[in-house]
């Protein structure tokens, strides 16, 4: 399932769980300003187009999503990931991030989404490759892309994570598209709905829904 970061071992959700206050309840102040919404009705995306080219050249592309907890910009960086940055670009545009839920938060690692079947496992009906570099890392605020343990490093398809630790050590596998640039305090607002399981995984769907409303293409 693409909804799983391949190689996310015991030492990673152990990582997790330490960087999550080992697994206390959120707090009022940590849910204050994520509305109580209800997920929207999980859909099919319905057949799309994989881009033919990477995004036009002297131009900053950011991403800014409106969530129930908030908004956060994401600025885009095509020198790392030029066909999945395009990809982005035009699956926004076409609305395929819109009433999308988070569906996984592995609190003090990643927050998830981009998948409009809610189940992990969905995607555009193609996949674009950008290999990251043999020193990529993954810190607080990188955007990166999901993908299964059985595909090549850097493929992508709509699924995308941000990582809330401040050094999460992953390998150099997934495609890296940017930065969160604006509204971090956002993105740790959702980390904080991460909850803790009975066997004492620090992985999966937040204590409440986290909606998506919209995502808007930013062009300067």
């Amino acid at each position: 399932m693409r909804g799983a970061l391949a190689l996310l071992t015991l030492t990673m959700l152990g990582l997790a769980t330490g960087c999550g206050g080992g697994g206390a309840a959120t707090t009022g102040a940590e849910s204050a300003e994520c509305r109580s919404v209800d997920a929207p009705e999980a859909r099919d995306p319905g057949p799309h187009t994989a881009p033919t080219a990477p995004l036009p050249a002297g131009k900053t592309y950011t991403l800014t999503f409106d969530t129930s907890c908030g908004s956060f910009t994401v600025t885009l960086d095509p020198k790392s990931a030029p066909m999945t940055t395009a990809s982005l670009v035009a699956l926004s545009k076409d609305g395929f991030f819109d009433e999308t839920i988070f569906h996984r938060v592995a609190r003090g690692f990643v927050i998830q989404g981009g998948d409009p079947t809610q189940k992990g496992s969905g995607g555009p009906g193609y996949s674009t490759v950008d290999k990251p570099p043999s020193d990529a890392t993954y810190t607080r605020g990188v955007v990166a892309m999901a993908k299964t343990e059985a595909e090549p490093p850097g493929t992508a398809g709509s699924q995308f994570f941000v990582v809330t630790g401040e050094d999460v050590r992953l390998p150099p596998d997934y495609a890296i598209v940017g930065r969160v640039t604006d509204g971090m305090d956002t993105v740790m607002r959702i980390d904080a709905l991460g909850q803790i399981d009975a066997q004492g995984n620090a992985d999966g769907p937040p204590s409440q829904p986290v909606v998506v409303d919209r995502v808007t293409v930013g062009e300067s």
